[in-house]
């Protein structure tokens, strides 16, 4: 059995046949059977970077039998296809391995869906899109193929490990066993009113945000409160993932800030990591604008320490490990319909930290899990968001309506955080206010008022810690093991122990 991630390795289907038939000599027939049989695909995004497209004349140059293999794959698909569907010409279009084009593209997905004998998405939510709008035609073909898997994480690494003083009070708590099955974290469901393990609770995350906060300190200098909310983005650097979102929710309330140096305000201590490809101009100047916004709010006094906006140098799994244990609010904000799944959302929710999200991606099923009251969910819905760009998407009407979001603007174009590069976030103002593609605009006013609604619930340190206590205990179903158990039932048909003992960290 052979898992496809994503289309990098769909390739493997094509080389699988050529040994088959040229060094096997198996007929083709035999052959394809026996390569739809071992391979399965796993779509884990629906961006255009997982759906590879590679140009025909380079295949021919550098790959001729491939090419060669992959022309015979999809004649006999689209004959199969032409006596199921007589007369659909665009059906075939649509479908085809090959686009026609110049130059000519190979679709890789395409080909990963038609050579695999099982394809899944890694959220309920994604699983729907991918049968519904990414590979619509397909499923109606092959509904067989498709069923979902959503993703875990290796609580062995991103609890036992990384936050030891929690695993810790937790076995104080409910006693041993939940390390190697992570359903038994609903043992705490009763003890998140007990005084003695909240205040116990509490000073765990606090010692674990010292902690961050030193290495803030001693690698780049920052200083960070402790007593304030850790509210933390860290992932890759994605338009779609709206890094600008968060950022200019923190312009507006260093602007409140500004007009009322006095007012009580929860301290918060907005924390972004991640990298981006290397080509990605837009990622890059989100990175740099997110660093310039930080340069003026951390050295204006009138801050008085209420905010601060650090960009974590060097994101990467060992200070992951760190980022994590101290959160107290995960982000989660991708525009819906566009996050696979995702699993920092679950590495925060392991270790504590409350979730405000999109209906996007797993934050719909962590919601499910521990009830609506106990997630911050806000912004438009996946299918709000396909019906609003198929009547033709104006950011413009949402910014008139947001008098904040029209002077944070305003700010941006007049260089107030570039005073000595002027001009340089024009691109990203224009690609805001002009089109939008991630729909930033649309869903910044919502953002605002769950945050305010975040803030006050802040100020509870009781109650908070109760969720926290709940997200927690609710997080097994995240548990990887509960994903490799589905696939080696459902895809690979793998017998695996449901009481096999797993490695200790």
């Amino acid at each position: 059995m052979i898992q496809l991630n994503d289309t990098h390795p769909s390739l493997a289907i094509v080389e699988f046949m050529r040994i088959l038939l040229d060094e096997e000599q198996l007929e083709w027939d035999a052959a394809w059977d026996l390569t739809v049989r071992t391979f399965a695909y796993t779509n884990h995004t629906v961006m255009p970077e997982a759906l590879e497209c590679w140009s025909v004349p380079m295949f021919e140059k550098l790959l001729p039998r491939h090419m060669e293999l992959i022309y015979e794959v999809n004649d006999r698909f689209m004959k199969e296809l032409a006596v199921e569907y007589p007369g659909d010409m665009d059906r075939l279009r649509r479908m085809s391995v090959i686009e026609e084009g110049n130059p000519k593209k190979i679709r890789m997905a395409h080909l990963a869906v038609i050579g695999s004998h099982s394809v899944n998405g890694v959220s309920a939510l994604h699983s729907e899109l991918i049968k519904t709008q990414l590979f619509k035609d397909f499923y109606e073909v092959f509904p067989e193929k498709f069923n979902n898997k959503t993703n875990g994480i290796a609580h062995r690494r991103w609890l036992i490990k990384a936050n030891r003083p929690l695993a810790k009070l937790i076995t104080d708590a409910i006693g041993t066993g939940w390390e190697k099955d992570l359903g038994g974290l609903e043992k705490l469901i009763p003890f998140r009113h007990d005084k003695l393990l909240k205040k116990k609770w509490r000073q765990v995350k606090y010692d674990n945000k010292k902690v961050l906060a030193e290495i803030l300190y001693k690698t780049q200098g920052v200083m960070v409160n402790p007593d304030s909310m850790f509210d933390v983005q860290v992932k890759r650097i994605h338009e779609y993932k709206r890094q600008t979102l968060f950022i200019l929710y923190a312009i507006s309330e260093y602007l409140k800030l500004r007009e009322n140096p006095d007012a009580y305000m929860t301290p918060r201590t907005f924390i972004f990591g991640g990298k981006a490809a290397p080509g990605y101009f837009m990622a890059k100047l989100i990175i740099k604008f997110i660093n310039s916004v930080a340069s003026v709010v951390n050295h204006d006094k009138a801050n008085k320490d209420k905010l601060k906006i650090v960009f974590l140098e060097n994101y990467r799994v060992s200070l992951a490990e760190k980022v994590f244990p101290a959160s107290d609010l995960s982000e989660q904000i991708s525009t819906a319909g566009t996050e696979a799944s995702g699993t920092g959302c679950m590495k925060f929710m392991m270790n504590g930290a409350l979730t405000v999200g999109t209906h996007d991606g797993a934050n719909i099923e962590i919601a499910d899990a521990v009830g609506h009251e106990n997630i911050y969910m806000f912004g438009l819905r996946a299918h709000e968001v396909a019906e609003i760009k198929s009547r033709g998407y104006q950011p413009g009407m949402y910014l008139e309506r947001s008098a904040r979001l029209q002077e944070i603007f305003h700010l941006i174009r007049t260089n107030f955080f570039s005073p000595t590069e002027r001009g340089i976030f024009d691109p990203l103002v224009q690609n805001l206010t002009l089109s939008d593609p991630y729909m930033v605009c649309a869903d910044f006013e919502s953002y605002c008022a769950i945050q305010n609604q975040i803030s006050e619930n802040y100020q509870d340190q009781d109650g908070w810690t109760e969720k926290a206590i709940l997200n927690v205990a609710r997080s097994g179903h995240f548990s990887s093991d509960r994903t490799i158990r589905e696939y080696s039932r459902d895809i690979w048909k793998v017998p695996v122990r449901a009481d096999a003992d797993t490695p200790n960290p």
